[in-house]
Order: structure tokens, then sequence, then C-alpha cells
């Protein structure tokens, strides 16, 4: 019997898979540690990265490999309800301190821009910090230069729920916005050389956070609400305002973020999870098993890698390319587009932009240099900010009342 020949690559496949050698992906946004915590409470040989977790993760060594990975924020979120998120916080901190001990040949801890650099010259992964959601520093400023110092390079200012600060996309408005102790944090976290990140905010923390910010802002993990109407998205007058900002939205790739016909049916699901007793956001393996028997009497309405292209489309046009990048949400959601299922799956949404069009100069600033330029420009904010004051003991008391 004669073999069949696989199909050979494409050419804007090998030119997507050459790009990502020179320029890898900064990705802003894996959920990884909490699914460690979720699956086996941190038990790292139970879920070792460095074998195939595909029946179990988004996630692992090979497949961060395969998508041309070459750094991670990892996020070292802890749900809003919580009773107490300082320390789940540190916890998620740790793990991630434990999986860059574990996998020194793959993966270098990075508190830096040029730490990123390093990294990418050494073929190791930068792995860097993201707490997500504001209630993780306990309204205290302190708390939040203790988690800058232990390596955390963002703060999404709010999770799902309203912090006493902030507001959130999706919750019922309450400060308008940021509190004026919220605008005290946005001023601390640029003091320090933290990310301010907008991913998750009401579209009214977005404006507040965008006239108090000193320093680049990003969304670590949003698309574009003219594309799919969610109001997790970016409006487009908020996008517009990057260019003068300096900051970058990260497109995620979540279906009911991206798609617009997946928002329904992701309410009809979530209230089926919590039917059940669970949390909405939860993805153990019992979960999952009813996502999956819902989907079978409600299939789902499917995502593509064009899909998330057509966020990135219109994310240029309205920010321009230099204020782009990716931050996927892997390990944070049940569901993936077609094409990309996994970390493995970056190339393929490069692959497709090149056939859009896209410049290998534009996909080397998407990418790779503009997550390095942003975080950069943050430190570059904070050394002039130290050298003028110090650090702030303001309390929410005092400003809020």
């Amino acid at each position: 019997m004669t073999a069949v020949a696989s199909p050979s690559p494409s050419p804007s496949a090998e030119a997507a898979r050459e790009l990502l050698r020179a320029f890898p992906v900064v990705d802003g946004h894996n959920d990884l540690p909490w699914a460690l915590r979720e699956q086996v409470r941190y038990d790292l040989d139970a879920r070792d990265i460095a074998t195939d977790q595909s029946a179990h993760l988004h996630t692992d060594l090979a497949r961060l490999r395969a998508g041309g990975v070459g750094a991670q924020y990892w996020s070292v979120y802890v749900r809003s309800d919580l009773p107490d998120a300082v320390p789940a916080t540190l916890e998620q901190i740790d793990c991630v301190r434990q999986l860059i001990a574990r996998h020194p040949a793959d993966l270098r801890a990075a508190h830096t821009a040029a730490d990123m650099e390093a990294a990418r010259a050494e073929g190791r992964i930068a792995s860097l910090m993201g707490a997500e959601g504001g209630h993780s520093i306990a309204n205290s400023l302190a708390t939040l230069r203790a988690l800058y110092a232990l390596g955390v390079r963002y703060m999404t200012l709010t999770h799902n729920d309203n912090n006493d600060w902030a507001d959130s996309a999706t919750d019922e408005p309450r400060a308008g916005g940021l509190t004026a102790f919220g605008r005290a944090v946005v001023r601390e976290m640029n003091r320090e050389g933290m990310l301010v990140d907008l991913s998750h905010v009401a579209a009214t923390t977005m404006r507040d956070a965008l006239d108090t910010s000193a320093a680049p802002v990003i969304f670590s993990h949003s698309s574009s609400r003219a594309v799919c109407d969610h109001p997790r998205n970016i409006p487009d007058d908020v996008l517009e305002r990057l260019p003068a900002n300096g900051g970058m939205a990260m497109v995620t790739f979540v279906p009911k973020f991206v798609l617009q016909a997946a928002v329904d049916w992701t309410a009809a699901a979530d209230d089926n999870m919590r039917a059940h007793g669970f949390h909405h956001l939860a993805t153990t393996p019992e979960a999952m098993k009813v996502h999956r028997a819902f989907e079978e009497h409600h299939p789902r309405p499917v995502a593509t890698v064009s899909t998330v292209a057509d966020h990135l489309d219109h994310m240029r046009e309205a920010a321009g390319i230099d204020h782009l990048g990716i931050g996927g949400d892997y390990d944070g959601t049940a569901f993936t587009p077609d094409g990309l299922d996994d970390v493995s799956g970056y190339p393929n949404l490069i692959t497709e932009l090149l056939d859009r069009g896209w410049s290998t100069t534009d996909l080397a600033k998407l990418t790779w240099q503009n997550a390095v330029r942003v975080l950069g420009a943050a430190e570059d904010v904070a050394r002039d900010l130290q050298a003028t004051r110090g650090p702030s003991n303001a309390t929410i008391g005092a400003l809020d009342g």
C-alpha cells in the first residue's frame, strides 16, 4: 500500500511559524494557576506541565512551544466572593513561582521588559504575573506594593463584581467609574510600575482610569464591543484613546466575548451551571460534564480563528497597530474557538492575519514588540514618579468616606 503524504503547510502557515520564531507571542492572560488550584489543589505532580495535559488543561510546556509563546502573563486570579482574597492571591503567586522553579529550562521569571528580552534571547518563556481583580489588595495600598514586590506586574481593577472603589462591566454600577480611592490606586500603580489592566471593568471605569493614569494602560484579555456587543469588550471611543495613552488592547479568544451568537447561549449555559450547584466559571471535570450535557441538547455557537481576526481588524482601525496584543484567557474558559483550541493555536491566528494582508512588521508588533514597549514605558514612568514622591498611605476611609 502506498503511503499518502500529508499535505504541506501553506506558505502563510510557514511564514507564521518563521515570524513566531523571531517575535514570539506575549500572551496577556492565562489562568493555569487557578485551574491547578481547582483541579488538584496545587499538586504539580498530578498536573505536570512537562507532560501532555491535553485531557485536563489548555496549557503545557510542549503546547506553549508549539504555539510560539515567548512570554506569558500568568493570572494570579482569585474569585471575588472568597472571604480571604489576599492569602488566596499569595497562594496563586506561590504556584507560579513553583512552576518556574520546576521548569528552569523552559520558564524564566520576568519582572521587567529587559527580562522579557533576555528570556527571548535564551529561548525560554518569560513568566510574568497579573493579579485579576482589585479585591486582591483588600483596599490597601501597602498590599498593592507587596504584590508588586512579589513580582505582580499588572492588576485588573475589577473582576466580574464591583469592588469598593471601581465598577465592573458585569455588575450594577455603584461608583460611576472610579472613586477617589480608586484613582489613588491607579496613581500608586503608576508609581510602582504596575500596569493598570482595564479588562473586566465598566466603560466608565475605563475612561476614569485613562483620565488618571500617567502610564500606559492595558486590556489583558478583551475584544471589540463594536464587533460583539458584550459589556466585557472595549468601546471604540476607549480604543481610540490608546494612542495618546500609549497603552494596548490584547484581544481575547473567549467565544462569548467574540461571537454575538454565543452571548445568549452562554447566559443559558451559566444558568444551567448554577442550577446544578456549580459556579458558572467552574472548569473542573465534574463541572465540564454538566457543560457537555447542556451542549449536547443545546448546540453551542462555534467561534473560529476568523472570528477573532475580525476583532483584530476592527481594533486595528480604531486604535492602530502599535496598540494591539493577544490575551487568550486559556484555562480560564470552558470553551475556545475552533483552531484556537489551546495554547498551541497562535500560529493559526497569525496565518489568518497574513492571509488578510497583515505585514510581518505589523505582526511582530502584535505578538511581541508592543507588550515589551508598554511594560518598559510603565517602568520609565515609575522611575520618574519615584524621584518626586514617596509611597502613598491613603486609605479608602479618608478618601471615600
